[in-house]
């Protein structure tokens, strides 16, 4: 193998690949990136064996070959050179791999590329295609709500659903549930479901915020991320126009998420976003000395004084806070409280100006739901609070 491509194009593709390579592994092969040429490009992959991705950049290549160096490594020596021409020849013998970048100079030892484990070919028919932006947006809306442990793996994942033109993702962790529908550009052929790890998806929200080009729409469509699932259901493949991600999907059944979301509420409030965020921030300073619990309390307003919305937190051996923003209130005074990371969470992703907070009672669940944006929905779980 003898190549060489420019520094910053190298840093950029071995920051994008790093997100995947393992960093506590059995299989020592997996700390290491692949490089390989391919078809004039040189191409870029690392796995922790439950994703893999997989990075093209341009390259001027001489000779072909491929060989696996450590991913660490390798991206701090790339990432410290100049913006300038990196020459990278492979040393077949000794599987060495020599790179020169003006005055600078290096041989990394690697292993094989033949131990690299095989990136899945997930396949190329029938992919269904939805808009880049819109997907990473309805997956930063989601994905935080699902489990952090994978003691229930379902839920540790995101469900994802394509029906006819719609694509409904929903994640869940006992406590909170978030849920998005989103349009697609065309129909589906038929009805897929499945679960992807939330892990896979916040990074391809990452890869999506740092690549530049997606599959070309055409006829001036906005950039299309094409999505690939094997017909076993078993993994999924992810791809724009330089970089594509496949994760495996998480077996068994999510749960029937609709019976959680109330059907109705008897109290409506209306706040700002930021300020109901600001507000919530504040009271969990106190709220982590006692159980991470903030107390909401609505009241409606009087003539024409606005409604307030009450946030406050208690710690008996710490003190308390309170504080108080406008609100337009439909209904009776109502209160509830929540964890306050939970809180904080949803009110963080979404970027409405306002926000409704829906609620039937104390110990029944409380919806937030964005102002002007259609398909997003939010229960979280109330917390009990001893009289």
């Amino acid at each position: 193998m003898k190549l060489s491509s420019v520094q910053e194009n190298l840093a950029r593709g071995l920051a994008m690949v790093g997100r995947a390579v393992a960093t506590r592994n059995p299989l020592p092969v997996t700390s290491n990136v692949l490089l390989a040429t391919d078809e004039g490009r040189l191409k870029l992959a690392g796995t922790n064996l439950d994703i893999a991705i997989t990075c093209w950049i341009s390259a001027k290549v001489d000779e072909e070959g491929a060989i696996t160096v450590p991913a660490r490594l390798l991206a701090e020596f790339v990432n410290s050179l100049p913006n300038d021409r990196v020459d990278m020849k492979l040393a077949e013998r000794q599987r060495s791999l020599n790179l020169k970048c003006g005055a600078f100079e290096a041989n990394i030892k690697g292993i094989d590329a033949e131990e690299f484990p095989p990136i899945p070919n997930v396949g190329s028919e029938s992919p269904i295609a939805v808009d880049a932006g819109d997907f990473r947006d309805a997956i930063d809306l989601v994905a935080f709500a699902a489990a952090s442990d994978d003691s229930r793996p379902v839920l540790a994942g995101v469900s994802m659903t394509f029906e006819g033109d719609k694509l409904v993702l929903a994640a869940a962790d006992g406590f909170r549930l978030a849920v998005r529908e989103m349009n697609l550009p065309g129909a589906t052929l038929e009805r897929v479901s499945i679960i992807v790890p939330a892990r896979a998806l916040q990074e391809l929200s990452r890869l999506i915020q740092h690549t530049a080009e997606v599959v070309d729409g055409g006829d001036g469509d906005p950039p299309k991320l094409q999505i690939n699932v094997t017909p076993n259901r078993n993994q999924v493949l992810f791809r724009m126009t330089d970089v594509q991600l496949v994760s495996r999907l998480i077996e068994g059944a999510f749960p029937n998420y609709q019976q959680i979301i109330p059907k109705s509420h008897t109290t409506r409030v209306i706040v700002s976003t930021k300020e109901f965020l600001g507000a919530t921030r504040i009271a969990s300073y106190f709220a982590r000395d006692s159980a991470n619990i903030v107390r909401l309390h609505a009241t409606p307003g009087v003539d024409v004084a606005p409604g307030q919305l009450q946030i406050a937190a208690t710690a008996a051996e710490v003190g308390d806070t309170a504080g108080s923003i406008d609100a337009a209130i439909e209904g009776e005074d109502a209160q509830i409280a929540f964890n306050a990371k939970y809180l904080s969470d949803v009110l963080g992703v979404i970027d409405a100006a306002q926000v409704a907070l829906e609620v039937t009672g104390p110990s029944s669940p409380g919806v937030i739901r964005p102002l002007g944006t259609e398909g997003y929905t939010h229960v979280i779980m109330p917390m009990h609070v001893a009289r």
